[in-house]
């Protein structure tokens, strides 16, 4: 079922908000202070390809990391962050329109939340049991 999920988000809306997410993270990799940002980018565009079968969870950190996860997540905000928030709401709002894309636009809404605040979270296989 996983497999089917992934191939029809791809198609309706996996790959646009992937490439997004990978031109994002091609503008942060430009000067050397955004390679953080461009390596997050990157990493959850390849998650917002193929969403099905994992989730997000939030990595477990210090006082220190959670402080820098926090600046991060402000910085990409202010420079990337909301844009793709509103590309995968409006794609939330395009699947919801049908009940076969319910599924579609709850995804949807996860990874625009995740646009809003990408520092400090782990993208992990959903275990089988």
């Amino acid at each position: 079922m996983r497999f089917i999920g992934n191939i029809i988000w791809f198609v309706f809306g996996g790959l646009l908000m992937g490439l997004s997410w990978w031109l994002a993270a091609i503008l942060s990799a430009i000067t050397i202070i955004g390679i953080p940002w461009a390596v997050a980018a990157f990493r959850i565009g390849t998650f917002s390809f193929w969403p099905f079968g994992r989730e997000v969870i939030e990595r477990p950190s210090g006082a220190a990391g959670r402080t820098l996860s926090l600046l991060g997540n402000v910085i990409w905000v202010l420079l990337c962050g909301w844009w793709l928030a509103l590309g995968h709401l409006a794609s939330a709002l395009l699947c919801a329109i049908t009940i076969i894309g319910i599924p579609f636009a709850v995804q949807h809404i996860k990874l625009a939340g995740l646009a809003l605040a990408p520092f400090g979270k782990e993208i992990v296989p959903i275990s089988q049991f």
